[in-house]
């Protein structure tokens, strides 16, 4: 699809723009990356990996649940999103897992990583453990995306003509990411905070043309065959689920389990697709609990 600028995109991201902003901004090799790598010097380090529209403050509550329980962080924004460049490139599985790589490896985060990915980011955690099975000490999938079978009118399917996808996002983007994340969290409060949040962030010029990109590159419907593979890499695994996710629904849940083998899983109740930001009191104490099971496995 051909790059372009939507109506109500009346921000820029450049180095002036970026100079009165929070975290801290690295160059790769497609682009400028937002992140913020924080908590205990010698914590283990957990890798938050955000889904199709978020940025990295979605992960704010979670963050400093995770450094009073020992654990430091490295949240990040995927191209796109947040702070980061709308890079005019494909936006699919390969452009997020190097964005990933170079990252830690600019970083120098050279030991093994607590992955954790919610929603299409866990996606990308999967195909990322797929590629660098060595670098993950676990792996924690939130409200994973993928199991939805896949239809003629999946989004990659139906946005496959450029001319096609373009148009649907330019006229009607806007409405369409606004319905999306008001199915995301179970509480009004949330919801709204939530939308605020992202529609911020989609004032930054090529914003819409991202979203629409990765709909029309990076499935995520019909990933069996993924999960199936993250289940035999033998990575430790947590799978958390909201009891009253209306993306990925619940019924979803036994056939991930199934798929992936976790080591651990948990429902999570009154909780709708975004435990991480709805309940990251609870998700924090099961992350932390099964990285230290999991090392003290490894340790006997």
């Amino acid at each position: 699809m051909k790059y372009f600028v939507a109506a109500g995109e009346d921000r820029r991201l450049d180095a002036r723009s970026r100079s009165g902003l929070r975290g801290s901004f690295v160059e790769l090799s497609d682009g400028a990356t937002h992140y913020e790598l924080t908590g205990p010097e010698d914590g283990e380090v957990a890798l938050l990996v955000g889904g199709l529209t978020i940025p990295l403050f979605y992960w704010d509550g979670l963050v400093p649940e995770l450094h009073a329980r020992g654990l430091r962080t490295l949240a990040c924004s995927g191209y796109g999103r947040g702070y980061s460049d709308r890079v005019r490139a494909t936006y699919d599985e390969t452009l997020f897992v190097r964005q990933l790589s170079e990252l830690t490896e600019k970083l120098g985060l050279n030991r093994p990583l607590h992955l954790v990915g919610t929603s299409m980011g866990a996606l990308i955690s999967m195909a990322y453990a797929a590629r660098h099975r060595s670098a993950l000490a676990t792996l924690v999938l939130a409200g994973p995306a993928g199991l939805a079978p896949r239809k003629a009118m999946s989004p990659d399917r139906l946005l496959r003509s450029d001319l096609l996808a373009g148009l649907v996002a330019r006229r009607h983007g806007l409405k369409l990411l606004t319905g999306h994340l008001g199915h995301n969290v179970r509480a009004p409060e949330k919801a709204e905070k939530l939308t605020a949040m992202v529609l911020d962030a989609y004032r930054f010029e090529g914003s819409l043309y991202a979203f629409f990109d990765t709909l029309q590159h990076l499935p995520l419907s019909g990933r069996d065959d993924l999960y199936r593979h993250t289940g035999a890499l033998d990575i430790p695994t947590l799978l958390l689920w909201g009891a009253d996710d209306h993306v990925t629904p619940i019924d979803q849940f036994e056939p991930a389990r199934a798929l992936l083998k976790p080591r651990q899983h948990h429902v999570i109740h009154d909780c709708g697709h975004m435990a991480p930001f709805e309940h990251p009191h609870e998700v924090a104490d099961r992350i932390a609990s099964f990285v230290a099971s999991s090392k003290e496995r490894l340790d006997s």
